[in-house]
């Protein structure tokens, strides 16, 4: 008999096995279980056909249609799910509901000799389990600063010295202005964001404080969970106040080389914002490859948003941290020794 497992521990054991989705590719490409492996019992058309045979003749004649169209398949179901773990052959399998896709899959794994385990309420309780744990509240800090700043080398050095960091622009594959997506893979969409938040979020100690970056209720085309970003607005923010000299040469550094007409296009974006006379200016200097005035050109704008941002924040909870030198693991120790300061936590 298939083993039914509720969602802690089935979340448990996909530490070490192998999860199988058995959902159509479609469903899988939207959003899935971080790390799990789609072996459609379906594919996008034979989903579609079933779903509507349930609905024009009932169960029993959807679920004769389901077998005509999965019977070929069956052996290579097995032999699939057999490479995932060939040692012992235990695997994990879950569709949308917990329902018939999986328990049948699950069955037909342990008939060839498998053992498989189904996620009660299926990937529908996964997402509810999502959303729910990432409105509980945690002991936020957030690091903010402007554009060029290197927030994000400041947040990788504070999880080098052991902080709780999550990195919510690395998860959406953006770094938040209109060139954010310059260099980086596809971004997921914001259901699968929020459980590459939640996969980071479960393994994080809630009795210690977790660092994110300042960002936009948006990161891209990616949405913060709102119940997360509110916590995050009412959070103490460390803003570190980096010279714009030193953020023009980190940002030099970052985009030179990138393709010319890709950073055209991003200038071309944010026209509207910029004005005509700063965008042709901008674009001028981009035909030079002058970056550095590319940089200054823009960062006038993005500084103003920024700036416009934070101090829509109760200002209590800001504190600004000098920052004069383009040293992360030096800021990120001083970022720790302040936080220690405002948590009353004992110097080591």
């Amino acid at each position: 008999m298939v083993r039914q497992l509720i969602i802690d521990e089935f979340l448990g054991m996909a530490q070490s096995l192998p999860v199988i989705d058995v959902r159509s590719p479609g469903e899988f490409a939207h959003a899935h279980i971080p790390g799990a492996v789609n072996i459609p019992l379906f594919d996008n058309d034979e989903r579609a056909q079933v779903g509507t045979r349930y609905k024009q003749a009932g169960k029993d004649a959807a679920v004769l249609l389901g077998l005509d169209l999965v019977g070929s398949k069956l052996a290579r179901f097995v032999k699939e799910s057999k490479k995932l773990n060939p040692k012992t052959g235990e695997v994990l399998v879950h569709c949308w509901r917990g329902g018939m896709r999986s328990g049948s899959f699950a069955w037909l794994l342990d008939t060839a000799g498998l053992t498989a385990s189904t996620l009660v309420g299926g990937y529908k309780t996964y997402r509810n389990t999502v959303l729910a744990a990432l409105a509980e509240p945690r002991q936020l800090i957030i690091l903010g600063g402007k554009t060029g700043s290197g927030k994000t080398d400041i947040l990788k050095e504070l999880a080098r010295q052991g902080e709780q960091v999550i990195d919510l622009e690395g998860l959406a594959h953006h770094k938040g202005s209109s060139y954010g997506a310059i260099g980086q893979p596809p971004q997921p969409s914001s259901e699968q964001f929020e459980n590459l938040i939640y996969r980071e979020w479960r393994t994080l100690d809630p009795a210690r404080r977790i660092w994110l970056e300042d960002e936009s209720r948006n990161v891209g085309t990616c949405f913060i969970p709102l119940p997360l970003w509110l916590q995050m607005r009412s959070a103490p923010v460390a803003f570190v106040d980096v010279p714009k000299e030193v953020r023009i040469q980190r940002l030099v550094q970052e985009y030179a080389g990138i393709d010319h007409n890709l950073l055209v296009e991003a200038t071309e974006r944010i026209r509207k914002r910029l004005g005509n006379q700063i965008t042709q200016q901008a674009l001028d200097a981009l035909a030079r490859h002058d970056y550095a005035h590319v940089a200054d050109l823009t960062l006038a704008y993005y500084d103003k948003a920024y700036l416009h941002g934070l101090s829509q924040r109760d200002q209590t909870l800001v504190h600004p941290q000098v920052v004069t030198t383009d040293c992360p693991a030096d800021t990120a120790q001083r970022l720790i020794v302040w936080a220690n300061e405002l948590h009353n936590v004992p110097a080591q």
